[in-house]
Order: structure tokens, then C-alpha cells, then sequence
């Protein structure tokens, strides 16, 4: 329902023992009116935890480590913001196993 004032959504409140439609400019209905408001859930989504993939079948790459300075580590490439950007590329060094991210 809409205010006939002003074209507002009309809004449900208590007045007394009588529910009225009311709107923000200040109209409210005349009438006594029978009120049902239901809200419908969705079921909540699964969030996926992005695990690193086994070793043995990473590639690897030509870099420096930050925290042991060994200069190969192998890679992966993971979706951990929205689809419209980029993947984020994980590295993980082949001496200490420290990972890290690469946003290039």
C-alpha cells in the first residue's frame, strides 16, 4: 500500500488496539486494517576455506622468500575476492614452507 499523499510505502503500526497504515509525511489511514507481515529465510551459504593443494603437483617459480630469502617456492592461484577481480597468487617457499601472497 502506498500514501495517497505523497506515494511513500505505507508502514503498519499499533494504535490502541487498532492497526493503521501510517507514512513518514505524516498521513495515517482511517480504517482499522488486518496486518500479516511474514519474512521468508534463505538458507545461508557455505563459506569455502581455501586450502593449500598438495605439493608434489605445484609448479614453481623463480623468487625470493621474505622470511628466508631462498629463492624458489612453489605457487597457486585461488578466487578470494569477488569474481570481477582478480585471483590472488599464494606462494609457498620450498625450504622454510613459509606463504605468502602475490599481488602482482
Amino acid at each position: 500500500m502506498f500514501c495517497p499523499k505523497c506515494g511513500s510505502l505505507l508502514k503498519p503500526k499499533h494504535e490502541g488496539s487498532k492497526k493503521i497504515m501510517y507514512c513518514s509525511c505524516g498521513y495515517k489511514s482511517k480504517d482499522s486494517i488486518k496486518i500479516e507481515i511474514k519474512e521468508k529465510a534463505e538458507e545461508t551459504k557455505e563459506i569455502e576455506i581455501i586450502e593449500q593443494p598438495d605439493l608434489e603437483i605445484l609448479p614453481k617459480t623463480k623468487t625470493t622468500c621474505p622470511k628466508c630469502s631462498h629463492n624458489t617456492a612453489y605457487f597457486w592461484t585461488a578466487q578470494t575476492r569477488a569474481g570481477d577481480e582478480p585471483e590472488t597468487k599464494f606462494l609457498k617457499c620450498e625450504k622454510c614452507k613459509h606463504i605468502w601472497r602475490d599481488y602482482d
